[in-house]
């Protein structure tokens, strides 16, 4: 009788746990990244669309990531660096960011920035494992954390730890 109570208790315990972190977790808006021939298509022939606000995370020369936010948002961190691209600008950064790929056995890939409710939002241009955390702050604020700093070589460890 006693172990009865004692798994029925545990159980409402259980449910009680779950139904917090599910609470927990949908008090936080968050919203993502997936990946997208469209972004990128759009990225590798170097356009650069007057409806979106563009930002460069890393080194200047070959940044970790690109994202274009879509003007009705404000984008919410200093870390990102904020850009206006001609075409031509956009084509150095993207070969040179197609150059660092390689040399550490990845591939550059476009994905689309994902609001809580999987409204696109935005485009990104990274390796295609790359980690970004996207956030709504307000409705029409969003808070993008920055891919690692050493992304690209990241990618190398990972690759020699399989060999």
């Amino acid at each position: 009788m006693h172990t009865i109570k004692s798994r029925a208790f545990g159980s409402v315990l259980g449910f009680v746990w779950i139904l917090l972190l599910l609470t927990s977790c949908s008090m936080h808006k968050y919203g993502g990244i997936a990946p997208n021939r469209e972004a990128t298509e759009s990225f590798e022939s170097y356009s650069v669309s007057s409806n979106l606000n563009y930002y460069i995370s890393g080194p200047d020369l070959y940044p970790n990531a690109i994202i274009g936010i879509d003007r009705k948002y404000v984008l919410v961190s200093d870390l990102w660096k904020k850009r206006e691209f001609t075409p031509d600008e956009l084509k150095v950064l993207v070969k040179n960011m197609q150059s660092k790929a390689w040399e550490y056995g990845s591939m550059m890939h476009g994905f689309n920035v994902l609001d809580d409710r999987g409204n696109d939002i935005g485009d990104v241009y990274s390796i295609l494992s790359v980690m970004i955390t996207v956030k709504m702050a307000d409705e029409n604020k969003v808070i993008i954390y920055t891919p690692p700093l050493d992304t690209y070589e990241k990618f190398k460890i990972r690759r020699k730890d399989r060999n």
